[in-house]
């Protein structure tokens, strides 16, 4: 069904909260022009449809006919797009992700989904954020957030317009104030969806104990993530020394595997060397060292690979919502294994031409 333009010039006006009287002195016509607009007497002339469109921010397409499933369709197919470069790792990817979201935010600027990609885009995603950059845009992104918390019911991209808030305030020097909005707008550990997912169901049925590993899993990897962290970013040890600590837990972790026949080993394995493996990459790490982590991470991937008697927690909790492994339903090794042999440039491409990183692909 097809929207007319005086449909949406009153939910245009009515979603800003401007009146009848303030659009007409806006445009500079009578209050009785607006009114016989929005109840399809009559149409704006049609040299007012640019000064309307750049009023409300939107499109001229979206302010003559709204039509909400096509437009919708729209913006899924270029957040996709954009989500497909952002992810593929190269500067011209990068580049072309910057030209999609940066398009389709002066398009549709009153989109939710669109605001958030936009600005955690510019922000440089969630973590490592530079201030500099985050107090540049500030204003920019506390109107974002502004829009976002006054008209989105989407509550993932509500708190992330709150984290953005504490990450402002942060830069500012105004920490206290930014973990105060932790502490009050996201959930503790025993709040998650995960933890009353589990709680649906009574704890003698199938359900209850496959949300219970499956939970676990994802406990897992996320506490092994922060383990290799936690290694990789102790001061006091050398990147050869981390190295040699990482592959020491990753082995002591693959026998625990091997003698319990657990797959919560090779979860917090493959998590903590994944880790260590991607930090020693980009900061700093020997291809020799980074190989030898690499080569352990391969060995828990294809023991992963095997490890499905489980009904498919692991997978469920681990790699189902993860972009990188989106779609693969086996051998995660040669997926791996498969983006690492593609790489074109950056520094997973210099590694390709080392014999120790090319060996460790070629030989698992």
């Amino acid at each position: 069904m097809k929207i007319t333009i005086g449909e949406n010039i009153r939910r245009l006006r009515r979603d800003r909260d401007i009146t009848q009287e303030q659009l007409a002195e806006a445009m500079n016509v009578s209050t009785a022009a607006v009114s016989k607009w929005e109840r399809c007497e009559s149409l704006p002339d049609i040299t007012l449809l640019f000064p309307l469109a750049h009023y409300f921010e939107v499109s001229i397409d979206e302010l003559m006919g709204y039509d909400a499933e096509r437009i919708n369709a729209q913006i899924e197919e270029i957040l996709g797009a954009f989500s497909k470069q952002h992810l593929s790792g190269t500067s011209a990817g990068e580049e072309e992700a910057k030209r999609i979201i940066t398009e389709a935010f002066s398009k549709y600027p009153n989109d939710c989904r669109v605001m958030s990609r936009y600005m955690w885009f510019i922000a440089g995603d969630m973590a490592d954020n530079d201030p500099e950059v985050l107090l540049s845009h500030k204003e920019e992104f506390l109107g974002i957030c502004e829009k976002i918390l006054s008209g989105c019911s989407d509550e993932g991209i509500r708190l992330g317009a709150w984290n953005m808030r504490a990450k402002i305030l942060h830069a500012e020097g105004n920490t206290d104030e930014a973990l105060e909005i932790y502490r009050s707008k996201f959930a503790s550990w025993y709040q998650t969806c995960e933890q009353k997912s589990e709680q649906l169901f009574a704890k003698n049925t199938d359900e209850y104990y496959f949300w219970v590993r499956r939970n676990m899993y994802e406990l897992f990897s996320f506490a092994a993530d922060k383990l290799g962290r936690a290694v990789f970013f102790d001061k006091s040890l050398t990147n050869a020394e981390k190295t040699e600590k990482a592959l020491l837990y990753g082995e002591l972790m693959l026998e625990a595997y091997e003698k319990t026949d657990d797959g919560a080993f090779l979860v917090i394995a493959q998590s903590f060397l994944r880790r260590i493996e991607n930090d020693l990459c980009y900061r700093g790490g020997t291809a020799k060292d980074i190989a030898s982590v690499m080569e352990l991470n391969l060995r828990a991937l294809a023991l992963l690979d095997k490890c499905r008697k489980d009904g498919g927690a692991i997978y469920d909790a681990v790699y189902a919502g993860n972009p990188f492994w989106n779609g693969v339903k086996g051998n995660l090794a040669g997926r791996f294994i498969s983006s690492r042999k593609s790489a074109k440039e950056g520094r997973l491409a210099e590694l390709l031409k080392d014999a120790d990183y090319l060996g460790t692909l070629e030989k698992v």
